[in-house]
């Protein structure tokens, strides 16, 4: 793919920032336990709050554990190379997970439907063209880094975006990627990988001379694809079902594949190195709803859950996007798709030098099977299909609200939504639970996102104010604008990197590897207390992704009884897409009901009053 010669060096090239940026703060220790007494208080009972005091005490004690885990930290914070006191602990978060990533830790965005009908071909087509559009700009260093309030942000994760999958281990997964010691610089590969009705194909998208197929050579290809699977595969060949597995199992199945047929090694080549993958869908979805879903966990053998991104389009041109979460976060996600979308295709294709090259050479990409995998291949599908059934979600949507009204009211849009959620859970299940917010942390080296925690005791107060019918419109708004204070002040607290879950959670990790070595060969008790595991329980797990190009973002509920709350907040309307576990479905449902009776009641009870 043709680049601008010299971008790279340009000070505002892509990664020119890098290096300049600062590292992510290493809290004390110290701070981070009393930060930690004080999130997890609002949760629990007296006696609990007095038993996680005194194992704090311990963990803190001169010759406590807490002492020597963060000792270690601080070492390993200086060593030459490390860039983040953070690096080995995001591979553990999202690599290390064991259970299945599909629902569980992918997540998707459901695009604006564009301005003028496309069909299926046309719209996937022109995906392809701006996100070739938006490789040779990364190559070449072109893309300016993000600013947030006029600081730079990490620009590092853009590295994942094309040709990153991730692998499947037996004990922690790993990362196949480009701007590695492995494959140095951008992604050489050529090609993208396309499912259709359950079968694979690998198509070119860029010439001999690295420059791209014009959009008219793309949607060739496309028909081509679709032509060459007319007839579905048969249900036990279609591998993408084995990345719904959980990691260890799917580890062991793509050892079988390997050992099974040289030829399987070849495929998985192809699969692993392609630009990204293109999910055509044989079907059109049953309004908004169906759409996310099939987003989120959609399967049919039609996708490879591994690959960093997938442009999902179906039949009626309708598209989206599912996003493999290990290296990526939702912000570069936004930067990456908001580029593709604001931009028209024939744009795209005429910015990146494409031009006429005739037919893309496309190629099944088949695997070998004995009747061992193809049982395994069955199973996988099955077994998915009934976690999908398991996983029950809803829309909520409001049309004629979002932000603008909300600063209107004179108060933050996201402690506005937060404090909203509070409500809601509280009417829905009589009780306020642990409830996470993503915080995003890109103004540092390798800056990724936050744990926030949103129950406060300010916030309790406003729960509980609001429910009790003898409190007057004053009194209510006093007690919603002091929680919002607070809410608004813990968030800057993340941003800045002060927040205590994260440092504590590397801390117990630091044990589990090195705890002997450190002479803390058992798990200090602090992980153990009513604080810790209560305040890191779910009830609700929130993150935002704010785009005029999204409709809809969404992700996985994290525990039995958790609700996901995924929220497009835009200006004139809010979006919130909901999934839980099905057997605790009414109490999500609840939660939507009782949530767009609680945005009106607000809104009222902070309209300025009229003379």
């Amino acid at each position: 793919m043709t680049t601008t010669q010299g971008a790279a060096s340009s000070a505002n090239g892509t990664f020119s920032q890098e290096h300049s940026l600062p590292r992510v703060p290493l809290p004390t220790l110290e701070a981070s336990c009393e930060r930690f007494l004080e999130w997890c208080a609002p949760l629990l009972t007296a006696d609990e709050r007095a038993a996680t005091e005194a194992e704090v005490a311990a963990f803190l004690r001169p010759d406590g554990p807490g002492r020597a885990l963060h000792a270690a930290l601080e070492e390993y914070d200086s060593t030459e190379g490390v860039h983040s006191w953070l690096d080995t602990f995001w591979p553990y978060r999202y690599l290390g997970r064991r259970d299945r990533i599909a629902l569980n830790a992918n997540f998707f965005f459901l695009f604006q439907d564009p301005a003028q009908t496309q069909t299926q071909t046309e719209r996937a087509a022109g995906l392809i063209a701006g996100a070739l559009d938006y490789k040779r700009q990364l190559d070449g260093e072109l893309i300016e880094p993000v600013t947030l309030r006029g600081a730079p942000q990490s620009m590092v994760q853009h590295k994942y975006l094309f040709s990153a999958t991730r692998i499947p281990g037996l004990q922690q997964d790993t990362v196949r990627a480009p701007y590695s010691d492995s494959a140095p610089g951008p992604s050489t590969a050529r090609h993208i990988v396309v499912f259709f009705q359950g079968a694979v194909f690998r198509m070119d998208v860029l010439g001999h001379n690295g420059v791209p197929y014009a959009l008219d050579d793309l949607e060739a290809g496309l028909r081509a694809v679709m032509k060459a699977g007319a007839e579905p595969a048969a249900p036990d060949t279609s591998v993408g079902h084995l990345t719904t597995m959980a990691r260890a199992e799917w580890a062991t199945a793509r050892q079988s594949l390997l050992a099974f047929h040289p030829g399987n090694a070849e495929a998985l080549e192809d699969i692993e190195t392609a630009l990204f993958c293109v999910c055509l869908e044989d079907f059109a979805p049953d309004g908004i709803e169906d759409a996310c879903d099939e987003l989120l966990h959609g399967d049919r053998g039609n996708r490879w859950f591994d690959k960093a991104v997938s442009f999902v389009v179906f039949a009626d041109g309708r598209a989206g996007i599912n996003v493999e979460h290990c290296e990526l976060d939702g912000t570069t996600i936004l930067n990456f798709t908001d580029a593709l979308l604001s931009t028209p295709p024939a744009d795209h294709s005429r910015q990146s030098g494409a031009r006429p090259q005739g037919l893309p050479t496309v190629e099944p990409v088949v695997f070998a099977l004995d009747d061992t995998l193809r049982s395994q291949v069955r199973t996988a599908a099955d077994a998915f299909a009934a976690y999908g059934r398991a996983t029950a979600t809803t829309t909520v949507s409001f049309d004629d609200f979002g932000n603008t009204a909300i600063k209107a009211l004179g108060v933050s849009p996201d402690a506005f939504v937060q404090a909203a959620y509070q409500l809601a859970h509280q009417r829905a299940k009589g009780l306020l639970g642990a409830t996470y917010e993503s915080i995003a942390t890109r103004q540092y080296r390798n800056g990724r996102t936050e744990a926030m925690r949103v129950v406060t005791p300010e916030m309790v107060e406003f729960v509980r104010t609001m429910e009790d019918p003898a409190t007057d419109a004053p009194t209510r708004r006093a007690a919603f604008l002091t929680a919002a204070t607070r809410h608004v002040a813990r968030a800057r607290e993340c941003q800045t990197g002060q927040a205590p879950e994260q440092h504590l959670w590397e801390l117990e990790l630091i044990q589990r590897r090195r705890g002997r070595d450190l002479g803390v060969p058992d798990q200090p008790a602090l992980y153990r207390t009513p604080g810790w595991l209560t305040m890191r329980d779910d009830y609700l797990s929130t993150s935002s992704a704010p785009s005029h190009n999204i409709q809809f973002f969404g992700f996985g509920s994290t525990s039995t009884r958790c609700i996901g709350v995924a929220y497009v907040l835009l200006p004139e309307r809010f979006n919130l897409y909901l999934s839980t576990p099905r057997p605790v479905s009414g109490q999500m449902h609840a939660f939507a009901d009782r949530l767009r009776e609680v945005v009106a009641e607000l809104r009222d009870l902070l309209a300025p009053e009229r003379p």
